[in-house]
């Protein structure tokens, strides 16, 4: 297949990797952006295995607390170096994160961190109402598993939309930053509180 310069460009941006390499990429994963970033990351991955000195292993914990004072987010976000930790652009990032989460108030980070009975819960509401639609069952499965990737995508915070540009996933803005400022960076781990959620009335 024909992939174009700007698709190129795009995925690029996104990554930071070489022109080469996003080529490569997506025409490894027939043009899916998103498969072709999971596909530069194991690649990221597996060469940053041959170098331990640069896991992202700092960063910075941000706290968010919304107006009013009920609603309050701390994120963990980790980079490789102390130097990009303290810049205007990695700590802008966390929080957008942090206010992303007191937004939309995620599930986990990905989707592999949700519970299994949580997703096997929202199956069973989903096949129960599309019990009386009379389509084959393989045709069922397939409405299934698009009805559980749009859960996904809303209740994970990598796959949901980005509250400061819904062009965008979490995950794609990640990328996006992470490859400007030329490091990894992940989000370790995250907790929101909502004032009086755990109190039983």
């Amino acid at each position: 297949m024909t992939i174009s310069a700007a698709e190129v460009k795009k995925l690029r941006d996104l990554t930071g990797a070489g022109m080469m390499d996003c080529k490569a990429a997506l025409m490894e994963t027939e043009g899916e952006v998103e498969k072709a970033i999971d596909y530069l990351r194991k690649k990221g991955i597996a060469s940053g295995q041959k170098r331990k000195d640069k896991t992202a292993n700092e960063g910075v914990v941000m706290s968010y607390v919304h107006p009013g004072n009920r609603l309050g987010v701390m994120i963990e976000l980790n980079c490789e170096t102390d130097f990009v930790a303290k810049t205007d652009e990695f700590l802008t990032l966390a929080k957008d994160l942090a206010m992303q989460i007191a937004a939309t108030n995620p599930l986990a980070i990905h989707r592999e961190d949700v519970l299994e009975e949580i997703v096997d819960k929202e199956k069973e509401i989903f096949r129960a109402q599309m019990k009386d639609q009379n389509k084959p069952e393989n045709v069922m499965e397939k409405i299934l598993e698009g009805k559980i990737d749009k859960f996904f995508q809303e209740t994970v915070l990598m796959e949901q939309g980005y509250v400061k540009d819904s062009n965008k996933s979490v995950k794609e803005h990640l990328f996006e930053v992470s490859g400007k400022l030329g490091e990894n960076m992940t989000i370790r781990r995250f907790v929101r509180f909502h004032l009086g959620e755990e109190i039983i009335k």
